[in-house]
């Protein structure tokens, strides 16, 4: 599986807006692309895409920027990543494709353990909130909080 950075600068823009506005206070994306130091241009093209998804909103005019959609703890990983299109999968397989990872007819021989891989790393992401990430639960006391 590879994680690009498309999905990697998706959930440090969204643990910084979280971090330094949340749901009540909208921040400028020049103050996040300043400490993340990503390129603004860059974070505007994931910001539209996590806007559609519905897990920010935007505020126009003198003060304003993003704000979270809901709160820190009922957002999870998976979903900015899924919200910027960045796939979680560990197999080069397309489902309905019935051609196999290496180009031929079925599947390749490890093609079991390489979806069982991914599909626990997607239950991994979708267990942790920009909470945990904030307060830096990875340790199994990850989860999301009730709504």
């Amino acid at each position: 599986m590879r994680l690009t950075s498309k999905g990697r600068y998706a959930v440090m823009a969204m643990a910084d807006l979280a971090l330094h506005g949340g749901a009540d206070r909208a921040v400028p994306l020049q103050e996040v692309a300043r400490r993340q130091e990503i390129s603004l241009s860059y974070l505007e093209q994931l910001f539209a895409k996590m806007r559609r998804a519905g897990l920010v909103s935007g505020v126009r005019g003198p003060g304003g920027g993003y704000r979270l959609s809901r709160a820190a703890g009922l957002v999870t990983v998976a979903e900015i990543i899924e919200a910027v299109n960045e796939p979680i999968k560990a197999t080069r397989c397309d489902s309905a494709s019935s051609k196999s990872c290496i180009g031929r007819n079925g599947r390749c021989i490890a093609h079991g353990l390489w979806q069982e891989m991914g599909d626990r790393i997607q239950v991994f992401l979708g267990s942790v909130s920009l909470a945990d990430v904030l307060e830096q639960r990875f340790d199994g006391s990850a989860r999301v909080a009730a709504e």
